[in-house]
């Protein structure tokens, strides 16, 4: 134990990126479990989407949004969820939404935005348009 702290005395740079990387790494699985966005898996986002109405709201770029997005979604300009502008959902405010971006990043940030804002069911798709095609589930242009 002597040497542990004989080593982090004398080397406080390594230590502290050290102690940085765990304390980045214990938030990295704690993070997610304290968030009020929830996270869906495309299993779970097919079902809100048959079984509860689900709105998708797409995130990407329109380019993105062109060359492909998952059926029925519904794009918003990067410019408005920076603004924070979701007029356009106030009569979504109680039903399923599921924020997608590419990666699903992105869409935590607007999901959390949007609860912010009063929206009850916000989710997020975990591994974004990516996971989806990945997937193979359909996708229209």
């Amino acid at each position: 134990m002597d040497h542990i702290i004989d080593f982090a005395r004398d080397n406080v740079i390594l230590s502290g990126i050290w102690l940085a990387l765990v304390v980045m790494l214990v938030y990295s699985f704690i993070g997610p479990a304290l968030s009020k966005v929830k996270r869906v898996d495309n299993h779970g986002a097919t079902l809100l989407i048959n079984k509860q109405d689900a709105v998708l709201l797409d995130i990407r770029a329109q380019k993105d949004f062109k060359a492909g997005h998952i059926v029925g979604a519904r794009q918003i300009k990067p410019e408005e969820v920076r603004e924070g502008n979701f007029s356009k959902l106030e009569k979504y405010k109680s039903t399923p939404i599921i924020v997608v971006c590419a990666m699903g990043n992105l869409a935590v940030g607007t999901a959390s935005k949007m609860t912010k804002q009063g929206f009850s069911d916000v989710s997020v798709l975990s591994g974004g348009m990516n996971a989806w095609q990945s997937a193979g589930l359909p996708v229209e242009k």
